[in-house]
């Protein structure tokens, strides 16, 4: 095997050096233009850069991959990646596609796509890995693979028929939900909702709480009713609840009607209230005691791994029920508090005094000026009678504050050590290889 020949499914990860041997970034995915006469030709990497930017590094820009890493001039563009048109993403795009042989000798699927220098600076697609259907109706059997060159094969796409996101997923196994969120939105749109389609519900609830609003309902509404309501189960309820005002009210009532009762009851009671409001901004998931509960107990319930850094900021006491509304609101116990008492002390004797609840008809202002004053990450909301009703935490005030658009905003960095300019060729030539470009939360495109 030719030294200069990479798979591109090894190269996802890889770290990027500059020559002094610092570490830039990880490679994200491969860039490549599709030619008529030709096999592809690689243009670049999409590279994520400190701060979970993903940026454009030109191919030109390398001076070596191999040895499970890539080094470069040091000379990057620092401006978030926007796919161009006629621009293909090899790991997003390419494996999991399906063709058919040229010779007539059937069809099979990309599992890798080899790369390989061809002159000094350029690289193109030389070999595709591929791997034929089963033949055999076992469950563990699998169809052999072969090598092809590209112009042995052909798309096979079937109309309505997914492309595999299993090769892709897996790249993206270890981004937190907002930068798998960012990662979707950076790709076509059909190419995005095939890869939401094959998430967990857990996964795609925790993605879509990230999400701007119009591209939620994008997904929302290729999924059916019975997979939509698992996933807004998965969710937290008062993002749930945004999610189903931006449906028409026929499909919302029929997908609360789908959920688990105990979830479609908080989600219904959140949409009572106007979004502006502590009550619209709440969730109704915080932690909920009574004054009897002990410092050990509180402690235990805060160190849950599925509970949210801002909801195990503190314990809300009140009396019986323990389900919002609960009884009476009686105050709230910081963890740190909590840590500076034995075991065995009673929340109730080591309640905020200081801390009042605000009412659920509050201003978003209003909560916000109160987190800010005083240092909070949450704040407890109750109704007229001082029944606890939920907790409005900083992100879901920040949410209401940043403008619509904060998810696709990008600022330019104060330094840039390695900026350059976009050195892309502007000349495709394919025109099955149109993509919309980066969406932005008002769902347009540029």
């Amino acid at each position: 095997m030719s030294p200069t020949r990479v798979f591109v499914a090894r190269l996802a990860g890889c770290s990027v050096f500059d020559p002094a041997g610092d570490k830039v970034g990880r490679v994200r995915d491969v860039l490549i233009v599709y030619r008529s006469d030709n096999s592809p030709r690689v243009v670049g990497f999409v590279v994520e850069v400190p701060g979970r930017r993903r940026v454009f590094l030109s191919i030109g820009r390398i001076t070596s991959i191999g040895s499970g890493q890539i080094i470069t001039t040091g000379l990057i563009n620092l401006r978030r990646f926007e796919q161009r048109g006629g621009e293909v993403q090899v790991i997003a795009e390419v494996l999991g596609r399906k063709v058919v042989f040229v010779n007539g000798s059937g069809d099979a699927t990309i599992e890798d796509v080899a790369i390989e220098e061809t002159d000094q600076g350029e690289w193109e697609v030389t070999e595709l890995f591929l791997r034929r259907p089963r033949t055999s109706a076992s469950p563990f059997a699998k169809g052999h693979t072969t090598f092809a060159r590209w112009e042995e094969v052909r798309d096979n796409e079937i109309d309505g028929e997914a492309q595999s996101a299993t090769h892709l997923l897996a790249t993206y196994e270890d981004l937190l939900p907002a930068d798998l969120a960012n990662a979707l939105l950076d790709l076509p749109e059909q190419r995005m909702l095939e890869v939401a389609g094959e998430l967990s519900d857990a996964r795609l609830a925790d993605v879509l709480e990230e999400m701007p609003e119009s591209e939620q309902v994008g997904i929302l509404n290729k999924l059916g009713d019975d997979r939509a309501a698992d996933v807004l189960d998965q969710m937290q309820p008062d993002d749930a609840a945004d999610l189903i005002a931006q449906l028409d009210d026929e499909r919302g009532e029929a997908l609360l009607d789908l959920m688990q009762p105990e979830e479609a009851e908080d989600v219904r009671m959140l949409l009572l209230y106007a979004p502006d409001t502590a009550g619209g901004l709440m969730t109704t998931e915080p932690i909920i005691v009574s004054s009897d509960a002990t410092v050990a107990e509180g402690l235990a319930l805060i160190r849950r791994h599925e509970l949210a850094p801002a909801l195990g900021a503190a314990i809300c006491v009140t009396l019986p029920p323990y389900e919002p509304p609960t009884g009476r609101f009686l105050g709230m116990v910081h963890f740190q508090r909590m840590l500076r008492y034995p075991p065995g002390e009673r929340l109730g004797t080591i309640l905020d005094q200081q801390l009042e609840p605000v009412h659920a008809s509050a201003s978003a202002a209003e909560v916000a000026r109160i987190l800010a004053s005083y240092d909070l990450v949450s704040v407890p909301v109750v109704d007229d009678n001082r029944r606890l009703v939920g907790v409005v935490t900083i992100d879901d005030v920040l949410d209401y504050l940043l403008p619509d658009d904060w998810r696709s905003h990008d600022d330019e960095p104060a330094t840039a050590p390695y900026i350059t300019t976009d050195t892309r060729p502007q000349q495709v030539v394919a025109p099955s290889a149109t993509h919309r470009g980066r969406r932005h939360a008002n769902g347009t495109s540029r």
